[in-house]
């Protein structure tokens, strides 16, 4: 996709003579989004597969972070769809979202609760002190990789008691654990997420 988009560049200077890389393309496109929102993206980086376009029309991307929650929401041909909803640009002014602390807002406020960033499932993680429990280079490295390797299972028990031990309800405790075997099978790290939605986003129209 790098190289096609260097292949467009260049031929954008060559027939109208207007140089243009990653850096200089215009931000926020509404044009751009619009054909997101349609699922107009075959051969487009990352949200052509079937799934994502299933899901563009109703998640409808209207900036770029939500086109880096997007990229991050379908991985490997299976979309979280039970986090797609109160994540979605559709809903999210229509249904408030309400956190059991404030600490936790700061971690989990831009995705609406819902942890899906590999460094958001590793803080929620610290707040329950569950990395006290075990070695912490051991819960990153599980939470870290990105295949099924069941070493996230070790920590789940752990991470529901450190929870339920620190004031938080049992149904919010529960959220995160269900939450971890996912992430680290398919869980983008943050940063990755927005680089792959840049390159998404810059694709030759």
């Amino acid at each position: 996709m790098l190289g096609c988009l260097r292949r467009g560049f260049e031929l954008l200077h060559t027939v109208y003579q207007t140089r243009m890389d990653l850096a200089a393309i215009p931000a926020e496109d509404p044009q751009t989004y619009r054909m997101v929102q349609k699922a107009d993206t075959l051969g487009t980086f990352q949200i052509e597969s079937r799934a994502q376009m299933s899901m563009l029309p109703r998640m409808k991307p209207a900036t770029f972070y939500d086109l880096v929650i997007q990229v991050a929401i379908v991985r490997r041909g299976r979309s979280r769809a039970t986090w797609s909803i109160p994540i979605s640009a559709g809903v999210r002014k229509l249904e408030p979202v309400t956190y059991p602390s404030e600490t936790l807002r700061g971690i989990l406020g831009k995705t609406l609760g819902v942890p899906l960033f590999q460094e958001q499932a590793m803080q929620v993680a610290s707040i329950a002190r569950a990395s006290r429990q075990a070695r912490p280079t051991s819960s990153v490295r599980a939470m870290a990789t990105f295949k099924m390797t069941g070493g996230v299972s070790p920590f789940r028990d752990k991470l529901v008691n450190g929870m339920l031990a620190n004031g938080y309800e049992q149904e919010f405790a529960n959220r995160p654990s269900r939450s971890s075997k996912g992430l680290a099978a398919m869980g983008f790290p943050e940063s990755h997420a927005a680089s792959f939605a840049l390159i998404a986003y810059a694709r030759p129209g």
